[in-house]
């Protein structure tokens, strides 16, 4: 027997509402049960190709932004719009933090409902019961503000962010993680030793970082056309990033990023018999070494920047043959050098008459002081120049033998590389 049969089709997903709340489409039908059901298939699949072809147009579907909004929708909101002007390592912390400590917890809270006092008693759970680092909390709280504070703009004023006005735990010094080591002259010795017997660009690398205190990235970024041979200089202007696929050259990490550096003596020599052996191996590849190309590139043109994690992975390694402690690592050289360079400071301060030694603090400019040997080129030619003591930011300072007016252009960090000892690479 045919009868009417008139059935109201299940939900299909289509976003949200200016109030936060699930579109549905719905469509009465009059048939069968079994024609009814047809009508459902067809109904969805007309639903899915729609959202499929605004995605194929490079169309984004309408985001909205109302009470039932979530920290993990703030988050994913970010995602889309903001996070690919992050660099690369941020974007892989981020979404760590994301995927191992926010979606499945306080990411399901709605910003509508939550209270800074939850925010807070989360932020004490992590430290507490998951035993993050200062640091890890202090991220995961930056990314939770920045993420409502953008959902906040986003909804107009009408979603709160009850991450602004939260405080970080405390923690005591017993549970501070310890402060990077810096190593001493002679590991740093015996690591350049052992790098040399490794292979032949992991040492020059390493003398390179510990004598400018250049970030891995920094001087996997340094190009020939950086380094001033005549200056006794190399300049900083690029990084080179490895997360998520082949290395890649970005800005640096910040402005002041972008500096120039002096070098001693037998470290641009190092480089300069360095370039010379890349200069004697491009040909027997039919190629010629690039006056731009990367210092420490793999390909015998220098054209393709290096991929960074080599340079730790490599670091660990002659760490071990050179029997330096296990808690000195790549980074260890920077602060090598900022050890060199505060000891430099104290030499020349207690040298100097009437120089108040609390003042390493401050900004001290102080005429007659005498600093490391002039280098070469324009600005070693500055005979009788002073020499100039700054603080700037968390560096300890930079000391420079100051140029003549006509080349005064930017005063130059010393080298720590003389502190070294070592003529080649290995050398002892």
């Amino acid at each position: 027997m045919l009868f009417h049969y008139a059935q109201r089709l299940p939900d299909a997903a289509l976003g949200r509402d200016e109030l936060g709340r699930v579109r549905h489409k719905s469509k009465s039908f009059h048939g069968t049960k079994r024609e009814a059901e047809r009508e459902l298939a067809r109904l969805v699949v007309e639903c899915e190709d729609g959202l499929a072809s605004v995605a194929e147009a490079g169309e984004e579907r309408p985001r909205q932004w109302g009470p039932s909004t979530t920290i993990n929708d703030a988050l994913e909101g970010w995602k889309l719009n903001g996070w690919a002007d992050l660099s690369p390592s941020t974007r892989l912390r981020y979404q760590v933090i994301w995927d191992n400590h926010v979606r499945d917890s306080i990411g399901r809270r709605r910003l509508a409902d939550l209270t800074p006092w939850d925010v807070e008693r989360y932020l004490r759970r992590l430290k507490d019961e998951r035993g993050l680092s200062q640091s890890r909390v202090r991220y995961t709280r930056a990314m939770l503000h920045r993420a409502c504070r953008l959902a906040r703009k986003w909804s107009n004023g009408s979603l709160p962010n009850p991450v602004a006005d939260t405080e970080l735990p405390e923690w005591g010094y017993d549970e501070q993680r310890p402060e990077v080591p810096s190593p001493s002259a002679v590991e740093v010795r015996a690591l350049l030793v052992a790098a040399e017997r490794v292979d032949r660009r992991l040492a020059v690398f390493y003398r390179v970082t510990a004598a400018t205190d250049g970030r891995r990235g920094e001087v996997c970024g340094l190009r020939w056309s950086d380094v001033d041979w005549d200056g006794a200089t190399v300049r900083f202007d690029e990084s080179v990033v490895g997360i998520d696929g082949p290395a890649r050259v970005k800005a640096p990490k910040t402005r002041r990023s972008v500096r120039r550096v002096a070098v001693d003596t037998v470290t641009l020599g190092i480089l300069a018999s360095y370039r010379a052996e890349r200069e004697a191996v491009a040909p027997t590849c039919e190629v010629v070494l690039d006056a731009d190309g990367f210092v420490f590139s793999v390909e015998p043109d220098g054209k393709l920047p290096p991929h960074p994690d080599p340079f730790t992975s490599g670091f660990r390694k002659v760490a071990k043959l050179a029997g330096v402690p296990a808690d000195v690592h790549l980074h260890s050289l920077r602060h090598f050098q900022s050890t060199e360079l505060r000891r430099d400071l104290r030499g020349a301060k207690a040298g100097a008459d009437g120089l108040d030694d609390g003042a390493d603090g401050a900004a001290i400019h102080r005429r007659g002081v005498r600093g490391r040997p002039a280098r070469g080129g324009a600005h070693g030619a500055a005979a009788g120049g002073d020499v100039r003591f700054r603080r700037l930011g968390s560096k300890v300072g930079y000391v420079s033998r100051c140029p003549p007016p006509a080349v005064r252009a930017r005063s130059v960090a010393p080298s720590a590389g003389s502190a070294l000892g070592l003529g080649r690479c290995g050398d002892t």
